[in-house]
């Protein structure tokens, strides 16, 4: 039998066995990965370490303290290091010790340690004492890390005074509605997001409590939907009643006050739709003839608006409902049926009629339409990334009482705009707006944010029309369509940058003049402050050089526009690189590598080019919300990579991207890009665990001054809670989409972050005041109103995001303070 000296020896070797095993093939990993990233041109660190890790593995079995020297000194080696390229950032350190830090904990643990002895290794207690000393020093630094944020910028908005809080509108851009409703998307036609009303405030919103919770039974995975199936509405608040679409389709009617349902109006939708998005983003509201008359009408000379009948008609004030199979539906507020007079006895416009390449599914309206006093303007989206011979971006407007075609903008002949003949199609292949409008009456005209022509990542045949008004913010003239001005957000956009958010208009006190002011946000970071007027810009605007070198038959611009104010992130760097642990790290910091990059507007490539920011966009469709007193603007800049890389394509027919496995029901065609030469494959930036490969912060809110274009206050915002494998609350900072609404109060509200909450910041200084757990993903644009009972109401949609993976639902839930 084995003496008692053997058996105790025979697990103090099987531990440190093991040990240097595990420690060895981390080792190998390391030094593997490491000696590409370095062929690669990369940093030495992982090769070192790995090198370090497998001497190490070596020499601990044999029972000396020398493992130990070696284990700490790549401890050092690697705090050192991180510390030089990342400083006292939490997250980034984290990610490259953590593995470091677990493991030379257990090796200072007893059973290493007694099993160390039993071996009567010489030099283990110093060995000991110092790889102490190392991981102390690495728990310091983490602890002085996570009380930091080198991203946050620290500053108050100061109060308005009291010639501040009086209007400021040398051309005021109609009459202001109610403040108790909420009469638009963006509360009024100028987009600003903001209310007059100021029962909430920073000091009592911690009491907002649920006052009522709606469900509209609509749900996601329905047959025939697809991936991005979203409840992104954000309702009209008009007397007592809400009204809010449903991503099916549905317009319901509630009681304001009570959340009780009123009337529910369901379309029957044409199918089958070949969609990308299914959603609605709300609806629009005419007041109707009895207020109309209050201001000239803007109706085109050559196409008057007619009358309304005595008496309204069947219906005088009216809700428009954009639909997914291309129509726009008027209904009647107070009962939901169709305004029957509108489009000539259908109560609906057919916005396919006179489109080319008709296809179900290829063109309609996910936003709200615009609504002056005489007409109905109407964009809508068109396939991206699917062939070149799509249907029209054309932006068309239409009598508000009859649906009769007043006039049409289409890109590709921009100077006839007047109603085109029956017989005759609108330019195909064309830039559209899928986004949301805003409209200045006093001015006469309306802000159209635009895209791009399809396919997004080549533009070697775009036409001179689209190279023109593409990726542009585009002012229309009310009476004729003709553009007044136009401005170019990226020239030759060759990255999905299409203008996204609905530009906000607002009155700026600029010394001693007042400006009549657009701020129209972008993909690409930029807050183009612009005088509405004439589209000259306010805050300056440069023209930067930008990368070269487009794929072959295309090209590339050799500027871009840059404001002055502008949340742009900083180019990224192998140093930006991040994991969940030093492997995932290592394995961003080789893809970073063999992918092209250098900087913004780096070409997509057909070896496959990093594109920072994404598509995402530091801003998307939730835009921003701007308070005309303070002439302060409340952004939610995110900041994501993507990567686009080209695929040549042989002919016209085969799947080079969505392959024999894409998903049921899917678009076939999605970045097939059928009639060009390449297809193009997109997706987020990440590791293999899924993680994003840049650092986060990821998502933060800010305060902008319009004026100045400086960024007074800036704080990451959001935790992975709903987006990591645990629930964990951590506050790294994640994107948002949708927009905030602020108040009067001095308060703002937010509820598009990817953790399922809706917050409140004082809107001084951004510092969260109040948050509500949501059941489902928030990702529309919350709003507020005063309800029958005198109170302030804060409302959000919850029903989650579908390509983003939040929780979907189909929530209506209203707060507000305790009654008194």
């Amino acid at each position: 039998m084995p003496d008692a000296a053997a058996r105790l020896r025979a697990p103090s070797s099987t531990l440190l066995t093991v040990t240097a095993v595990v420690i060895g093939l981390a080792g190998l990993a390391l030094g593997a990965a490491g000696a590409w990233l370095v062929v690669l041109g990369g940093s030495w660190y992982y090769l070192a370490a790995g090198l370090g890790l497998i001497i190490a593995a070596v020499l601990l079995p044999r029972g000396s303290g020398a493992g130990l020297w070696v284990y700490a000194l790549v401890v050092a080696l690697t705090l050192a290091w991180a510390l030089w390229e990342v400083g006292f950032d939490w997250w980034p350190l984290a990610a490259r010790g953590d593995v470091f830090f677990v493991i030379g904990v257990f090796l200072l643990t007893p059973w290493v340690a007694r099993a160390l002895a039993r071996r009567n290794a010489a030099g283990v207690a110093p060995a000991r004492g110092f790889l102490g000393v190392v991981l102390l020093a690495f728990l310091l630094a983490a602890a002085v890390s996570w009380t930091r944020d080198p991203t946050r910028v620290e500053g108050t908005v100061p109060a308005p005074t009291a010639a501040a809080a009086a209007p400021a509108s040398a051309a005021p851009a109609g009459p202001a509605p109610p403040k108790e409703d909420w009469t638009a998307y963006g509360g009024n036609g100028m987009g600003q997001r903001y209310s007059a009303l100021g029962q909430i405030t920073p000091a009592n919103v911690g009491q907002l409590q649920e006052a009522w919770h709606f469900r509209t039974g609509d749900v996601r995975g329905q047959s025939g939907d697809p991936e991005e199936t979203t409840f992104e509405v954000t309702p009209l608040k008009i007397g007592d009643k809400l009204f809010l679409c449903t991503p099916h389709q549905s317009v319901v009617a509630l009681n304001a006050t009570t959340g009780e349902q009123i009337w529910r109006y369901t379309p029957e939708i044409r199918r089958p739709l070949a969609l990308q998005h299914l959603t609605c983003r709300g609806l629009s509201y005419d007041p109707g003839s009895a207020v109309r008359p209050a201001i000239a009408s803007t109706a085109s000379p050559a196409a008057p608006a007619a009358p309304a009948p005595a008496g309204g008609g069947d219906c005088d004030a009216k809700l428009f409902m954009p639909t997914a199979d291309g129509r726009v539906i008027a209904l009647n507020p107070e009962g939901g049926k169709p305004c029957m007079r509108f489009g000539g006895g259908s109560g609906q416009i057919d916005l396919w009629k006179n489109m080319p390449n008709v296809r179900p599914g290829a063109y309609y309206s996910t936003s709200p339409v615009v609504v002056t006093r005489s007409l109905v303007i109407v964009g809508g989206t068109v396939l991206d990334n699917a062939s070149t011979k799509e249907t029209s971006g054309v932006i068309r407007a239409f009598d508000i009482d009859t649906g009769a075609l007043v006039w049409n903008w289409d890109s590709g002949n921009p100077d006839d705009t007047a109603p085109i003949a029956a017989d005759r199609t609108y330019t195909a292949n064309s830039p559209n707006s899928w986004s949301i409008s805003s409209v200045d009456e006093a001015l006469g005209m309306v802000y159209v944010p635009t895209g791009n022509q399809p396919p997004d990542q080549w533009g070697g045949k775009r036409t001179e029309g689209a190279e023109r008004y593409s990726s542009s913010v585009v002012a229309l003239d009310l009476a004729t369509g003709r553009v007044r001005w136009s401005f170019q957000t990226v020239h030759h956009d060759l990255w999905d940058y299409d203008v996204p958010s609905q530009p906000s208009l607002v009155d700026l006190r600029v010394g001693s003049d007042t400006v009549p002011a657009l701020v129209q946000p972008t993909k690409q970071g930029e807050l183009f402050v612009l005088d509405r007027r004439d589209g000259k810009p306010v805050v300056k605007v440069h023209e930067r050089p930008a990368p070269q070198g487009a794929a072959e038959g295309d090209h590339t611009s050799l500027t871009q526009p840059v404001s002055d104010l502008s949340f742009d992130p900083p180019a990224l760097t192998p140093a930006d690189m991040w994991g969940g642990t030093v492997f995932d790290q290592l394995a961003c910091r080789i893809a970073f590598h063999r992918l092209r990059y250098e900087g913004r507007y780096t070409p997509p490539s057909t070896e496959g080019s990093l594109i920072y920011p994404g598509n995402f966009g530091v801003f998307n469709w939730g835009s921003i919300a701007v308070d005309p007193q303070r002439q302060l603007a409340f952004t939610t800049p995110a900041s994501l990579a993507f990567v686009s890389k080209l695929i040549p394509r042989k002919d016209d027919t085969s799947l080079y991207v969505q392959g024999k496995n894409r998903p049921n029901d899917s678009l076939p065609a999605l970045n097939e890009n059928f009639g060009a030469p390449f297809a193009v494959q997109l997706s987020a930036f990440t590791s293999v665990f899924g993680l994003p490969c840049q650092a986060p912060p990821w998502g933060h809110v800010a305060g902008a001054d319009l004026r100045t274009g400086r960024v007074v206050w800036k704080h990451k915002n959001g935790t992975v809670r709903d987006s990591s494998p645990l629930p964990l609350p951590f506050a790294m900072g994640v994107p948002n989409l949708g927009g905030p609404v602020m108040t009067a109060g001095g308060v703002a509200f937010l509820s598009g972050t990817l953790d399922q909450y809706v917050r409140a910041y004082d809107v001084a200084n951004g510092k969260e005041l109040w948050r509500s757990r949501l059941p489902a993903g928030g990702q529309a644009t919350p709003m507020t109103y005063s309800g029958g009972d005198g109170r302030q109401y804060v409302l959000v949609a919850a029903g989650g995001h579908g390509s983003l993976g939040t929780r979907t639902g189909d929530h209506v839930i209203a707060y507000a303070l305790p009654k008194r």
